[in-house]
């Protein structure tokens, strides 16, 4: 942290510190559960695309809030030891790890997408009535027998993954564009900054907090109608829902910050308990049936009821 009146002095908070590396660690090891699970089990099946993109657009831009309302400590840097450098931006590390962490997980995502959803197998048939020499088009691609073609899942996924990028650099350039024309001087932290600097940091604020309340809708839909619970890691929400608090906490304290950089990580905790909750449930319909999280029969256990005796 800086000292607001004297420049780019660096001001020693021993509790935002620790709060602060205890966060970012503990972010890391919270996301390699869902990270592991997917590599072990090699698919990603039970994930939505739908709630993938809306986190990580989510995160973006909660992580480049930040980086617009702090600015002015990150450039203090140059002005700074290394090691007061690094504990003036941890708040900017912070939630970069947070979009890093869950940007990861929508790319294991697409490295292992089940085949048996990524691909379907076309048998055409010829136009009935016409000859067996028909050239028309259907007829001749009757002719050239089955073939495999993308599913639409699959296509949708690469989509959004396309739009997920775009977002992520569009907000990048005009992040940089608006705070390179903040002219106040070096160590500045009284006077108010340049409108647009504030206008674009509310924007990816509520932009972020509104993301991310419609973020897990689509996964507890999902999951709501698979009633089972994929491949999803428990062990991550354990470990995020109550960690949002600390989160909340530690960027709150961060200077420059307002009420729009944490309002994300607070209603994502509140969704994500939600998504838990649910996945709890589930996990003890599995057992109750005899079924892995996938749906699959346990091996040694009897095969699952039929419907009706759900």
């Amino acid at each position: 942290m800086l000292d607001n009146y004297g420049g780019c002095k660096p001001h020693h908070d021993s509790f935002t510190l620790i709060l602060s590396s205890g966060l970012i660690i503990g972010l890391i090891l919270s996301y390699l559960p869902q990270h592991l699970r997917i590599i072990n089990a090699k698919s990603s099946e039970g994930l939505s695309p739908w709630y993938l993109l809306l986190g990580s657009t989510s995160s973006a831009a909660g992580f480049l809030n930040v980086v617009t309302l702090q600015w002015g400590v990150i450039k203090c840097c140059k002005e700074l030891s290394k090691g007061a450098c690094i504990e003036s931006v941890l708040g900017v590390v912070q939630v970069f790890f947070q979009w890093f962490m869950f940007s990861a997980i929508f790319v294991l995502y697409l490295i292992y997408f089940p085949s048996h959803l990524k691909y379907v197998t076309v048998k055409p048939l010829p136009h009935p009535g016409h000859p067996a020499r028909c050239d028309c088009e259907t007829c001749e691609l009757a002719r050239k027998g089955e073939y495999e073609e993308s599913t639409s899942e699959w296509k949708m996924s690469v989509v959004l993954a396309c739009v997920v990028a775009a977002h992520f650099l569009i907000s990048l350039f005009t992040t940089f564009f608006i705070v390179l024309y903040d002219n106040r001087p070096l160590g500045d932290h009284t006077t108010p900054p340049d409108p647009r600097v504030g206008l674009w940091a509310t924007f990816l604020g509520l932009s972020s907090t509104i993301l991310c309340a419609i973020q897990y809708t689509p996964q507890l839909y999902r999951t709501w109608h698979a009633k089972t619970v994929g491949s999803l890691s428990i062990l991550m929400m354990c470990i995020q829902t109550p960690g949002a608090v600390l989160m909340v906490l530690s960027i709150a304290l961060r200077e420059g910050t307002d009420w729009t950089s944490w309002a994300m990580f607070a209603m994502a905790g509140f969704m994500q308990g939600l998504l838990l909750i649910m996945c709890l449930a589930w996990k003890r319909r599995q057992a109750r049936l005899g079924i892995d999280d996938y749906g699959r029969p346990l091996e040694g256990e009897r095969a699952p009821l039929l419907p009706g005796q759900q």
